[in-house]
């Protein structure tokens, strides 16, 4: 049975679809069904107050389409009328979207259902493959993302309709297997007690790694940011930052075999994402495919198992633009998600 957003004519062209991450939005315009996006800078999350009034001032100021509906994907589940997104002080009110932007009607999904719905939208030129056998084209799917956080989602086939599965799996336990593990993790800083995938994978977590490893080895961290860690251990101008990408590149790959064990994903796992992008010639070395593949007793089965880099910058808002084109190839589950403006009904 079709989602309610399913049914034909549901979203009104011109129609603005948004991914909403931690530090970045990015944004498009559609015109119409069969019309090229119209595509914006990217906005910085912490330059504007809230969501309404970045859409006003850096989107439709800008215009000369006036988007009727809309179409975001935010970073954090969609409970209630107020949402707040996870890793920015951002609060998505889609009613004040419709009162104050004039809006007819506003769909909210979660920022890794969109990245899950570009795995079906993208092109294999905008994906690197990291080793296993060819995918599957109509197999479950996993899609893996660290960047301000770590999302995650998986993609089932059900009678030739795509159905994107949401979650928090950047949420699960993450634990020490080597014995160079068991030196370095009780220098990870925890979360209320346990170490999370998201204190390792993403951004701050490549941090936390890197000075984990500093103080497992008595040696200064010199280094505090992401992209000083990627650019250092890249370089290989930093041995402490060499190592905190090799745990992050193993455990990255741990993880993304587990999740492939729960989809049985034959269709492939994509890792998605800025950090991704950035560190292909770490992916490709072969202690991710390693991590990946060891499962016992299932190993052969993983060799099988083909892996992805997404690198179109823009996958979320490609997933959004086909979603929103041809709503009847997904089964997207609407109910709570989506707001009408009042004379819509």
């Amino acid at each position: 049975m079709p989602s309610p957003i399913d049914a034909g004519g549901v979203l009104e062209f011109p129609v603005l679809v948004g991914d909403i991450g931690g530090t970045n939005a990015r944004f498009a315009i559609l015109p119409g069904p069969d019309v090229d996006s119209i595509e914006f800078p990217t906005v910085a999350t912490a330059d504007f107050p809230d969501i309404d009034i970045a859409i006003e001032r850096a989107i439709l100021a800008r215009s000369p389409v006036r988007p009727k509906s809309a179409v975001l994907a935010i970073a954090a589940p969609v409970t209630g009328d107020e949402i707040r997104l996870t890793n920015c002080p951002w609060t998505v009110r889609p009613r004040v979207l419709i009162d104050r932007l004039g809006f007819s009607e506003v769909v909210i999904l979660n920022d890794f259902e969109a990245q899950a719905l570009a795995v079906v939208a993208i092109g294999q030129e905008h994906c690197v493959q990291i080793g296993g056998g060819p995918a599957d084209p109509n197999a479950s799917r996993v899609v893996l993302g660290p960047g301000t956080g770590l999302g995650v989602a998986g993609l089932i086939n059900a009678n030739g309709v795509w159905i994107p599965v949401p979650g928090e799996g950047g949420h699960v336990d993450m634990g020490p297997r080597t014995a160079r593990d068991f030196e370095v993790f009780p220098h990870i800083e925890p979360i209320e007690g346990r170490i999370s995938g998201e204190q390792i994978l993403c951004g701050r977590g490549l941090v936390n790694l890197y000075r984990a490893v500093a103080l497992a080895d008595a040696e200064p961290a010199k280094l505090s940011t992401p992209a000083s860690v990627t650019s250092a251990a890249l370089a290989r101008t930093d041995g402490v930052a060499e190592e905190a990408l090799d745990i992050f590149v193993t455990c990255l790959g741990r993880l993304a075999g587990d999740l492939a064990l729960i989809f049985m994903a034959r269709g492939g796992v994509y890792l998605t994402g800025g950090i991704a992008q950035k560190i292909v010639a770490a992916l490709q070395h072969p202690r991710f495919r390693a991590a990946f593949e060891d499962k016992a007793p299932h190993s052969a089965l993983m060799r099988q198992l083909p892996v992805f880099v997404i690198t179109h910058p823009l996958a979320a808002l490609l997933g959004l633009a086909a979603y929103a084109r041809t709503p009847q190839a997904f089964h997207i589950r609407t109910t709570g998600r989506h707001w009408r403006a009042s004379k819509a009904g």
